[in-house]
C-alpha cells in the first residue's frame, strides 16, 4: 500500500510575522511561498516591533538555505522534512479572482488557487491567521487553515493553577494548620504539581493550599495584607502568595476585568520592594478604533498617557486603601519621582537588562508567544515577571483565545517549580460591575 503523497501547503505573509520558524514546524509536507509574500515581507524587515524581528529572521533563513528555491522540486529543508519554492505568479493565477480588487491578499489567493491546478492530485491548502482570507478562499473551493502549531489544546482546558477538592477529613485539614502535610497524607488530591493551588473541604471546615515540589509537601495559605489590599476570595489569597514568594520567579494571572489581577500584582510589588531594585509596569499599546499613535495630540509622552492610565488607575486605588496622607502613600510618589516605580510601554524594555526587577506586563494576551519569550529571556538574577491578562479581550487580529502569547505561557510553564499560575474567577469591582459581566 502506497503511502499517501505530501500535502502542499501556500503560506500567508502573517504566518510568517507570527512565526519566523513556521516552515519547519509542517513535517514531511511541502510549502509553496507566493512571490507577493516576500514583496509584503521586505516592506516589514525595517523597524523595532516583533513582527518586523520576524520578518528579517524568516529572511535569513529562507537565505541559509542551499538548493534553487525556484525549481519547480523547490529547495529541501533537511531530515524529515519537506521542500520550499517560491511561486511567482502572473495574470493566469489570479483569474479564478478576477471579480476582486488586485490586493496582496487576493494575489496569495490566485496563486494557491494556481498551485492547486498544477499540483492535483495532491492536496493544497492555504495557511492563513486571516480569517476573511481564509472564509473566501473556501468560498473558491479551496482548503484553507489557520496556523496552529503553537495553539494550545483548548480554552476549556487551560491550567487554572487551582482545584477544589471535597471530604477531605477533618483531621488532616486540622494538621494543615500545624503545618506542612506530606502529599502521601493527603491521598485525595491525585497527581498535585508544582505550585499548584487547593481548596480543600469538609462540610463547613475548609483550608487553602498550596503543592511544593521540593519537600512534596502541602503548604497552607493565610490571608495575607499587601499595602493595604487584602484579598477577598481564595483566588486572590493564592495570587498573593505566588506573588510575594521569592522562589516563585514567573506568575501569570488570568481573569476578566474587575478580578483584580493588576491591582494584585501591583500591591505584592510594592510590599516586596526593599527586595528589588526597581518596580516597572508596562503594557502593549494597542490602539482603539484603528487609530494610530499619531492620531493622538501632544508629544509622545502625552500620546502614550492614554494607554497608560489603567496603571495609575490601580496606583490611586492604592494609595486610597493606604490614606493619602500617610507614610506608605507619600512613598509611593517618591517612588514615582525616582524612578524606583516606572510605568512605561512594553515596547521601551527592548534593550534593557531586567536586573533585580519587579516586571509586571499587563494586558499580556494581546502578545504572541515569541513576544513573551523576548520578555521572559531579558530576566536577569533576582528579577520576577508577573503576567496579567484576559484571554476573552485579545484587540491583536492575528491572535485568538488559544494562540496568543499569555495563554501559550501558561500551558508551556504548567508545573514548574519557579512558575505559578492562578486564574480569577470573581470579580470584585462592584455589584454594578458583576451584573454588567453577568447580563451584557
Amino acid at each position: 500500500m502506497h503511502a499517501p503523497a505530501p500535502k502542499l501547503f501556500v503560506l500567508d505573509t502573517n504566518v510568517i510575522l507570527h512565526d519566523a520558524g513556521c516552515i519547519r514546524n509542517f513535517e514531511e509536507h511541502d510549502i509553496a511561498l507566493p512571490i507577493t509574500v516576500l514583496e509584503e515581507l521586505d516592506r516589514f524587515k525595517r523597524g523595532n516591533e516583533d513582527i518586523n524581528f520576524q520578518a528579517r529572521e524568516f529572511l535569513r533563513r529562507l537565505d541559509a538555505l542551499t538548493g534553487d528555491i525556484l525549481s519547480p522540486g523547490g529547495c529541501p529543508l533537511g531530515p524529515g522534512l519537506g521542500s520550499i519554492r517560491v511561486v511567482i505568479g502572473d495574470a493566469e493565477s489570479r483569474r479564478h479572482v478576477a471579480c476582486l480588487a488586485d490586493t496582496p491578499d487576493h494575489q496569495i489567493l490566485g496563486t494557491a488557487l494556481a498551485v492547486r491546478a498544477t499540483a492535483a492530485p495532491r492536496p493544497v491548502i492555504l495557511v492563513s491567521k486571516d480569517t476573511n482570507l481564509r472564509m473566501k478562499a473556501k468560498s473558491l473551493g479551496l482548503v484553507a487553515q489557520d496556523y496552529t502549531s503553537d495553539k494550545v489544546a483548548g480554552f476549556d482546558r487551560l491550567y487554572t493553577g487551582k482545584r477544589f477538592v471535597e471530604g477531605i477529613a477533618s483531621e488532616t485539614i486540622d494538621r494543615l494548620y500545624v503545618g506542612p502535610l506530606p502529599a502521601a497524607d493527603l491521598p485525595e488530591v491525585a497527581a498535585p504539581i508544582a505550585n499548584e493551588n487547593f481548596v480543600l473541604r469538609n462540610g463547613s471546615k475548609s483550608a487553602l493550599a498550596t503543592f511544593r515540589r521540593a519537600d512534596g509537601a502541602f503548604h497552607r495559605i493565610e490571608k495575607l495584607t499587601c499595602y493595604g489590599i487584602t484579598p477577598r476570595n481564595a483566588e486572590q489569597s493564592f495570587a498573593l502568595k505566588a506573588l510575594t514568594d521569592d522562589t516563585i520567579k514567573l506568575v501569570t494571572l488570568a481573569g476578566t476585568a474587575g478580578t483584580g489581577k493588576t491591582l494584585l500584582a501591583l500591591a505584592a510589588a510594592l510590599e516586596c520592594r526593599q527586595r528589588y531594585r526597581q518596580i516597572m509596569l508596562a503594557r502593549p499599546v494597542v490602539p482603539l478604533s484603528n487609530r494610530d499613535l499619531g492620531f493622538l495630540p501632544g508629544d509622545i509622552a502625552a500620546k502614550l498617557d492614554p494607554y497608560m492610565q489603567p496603571l495609575y488607575d490601580n496606583l490611586t486605588v492604592i494609595r486610597h486603601q493606604c490614606g493619602e496622607d500617610t507614610q506608605a502613600a507619600q512613598r509611593i510618589t517618591d517612588m514615582r519621582e525616582s524612578e524606583k516605580l516606572l510605568i512605561s510601554p512594553l515596547a521601551y524594555i527592548r534593550g534593557r537588562s531586567l536586573q533585580r526587577m519587579f516586571f509586571i506586563v499587563d494586558e499580556a494576551q494581546n502578545l504572541t508567544p515569541h513576544e513573551v519569550k523576548t520578555i521572559i529571556t531579558r530576566a536577569g538574577e533576582g528579577t520576577k515577571i508577573v503576567f496579567t491578562g484576559d484571554v476573552a479581550q485579545i484587540d491583536q487580529p492575528y491572535l485568538d483565545a488559544l494562540s496568543n502569547g499569555f495563554s501559550y505561557l501558561i500551558n508551556r510553564m504548567q508545573g514548574q517549580p519557579l512558575a505559578a499560575h492562578v486564574t480569577l474567577e470573581k470579580g470584585e469591582r462592584s455589584e454594578l460591575a458583576d451584573l454588567a459581566s453577568a447580563l451584557l
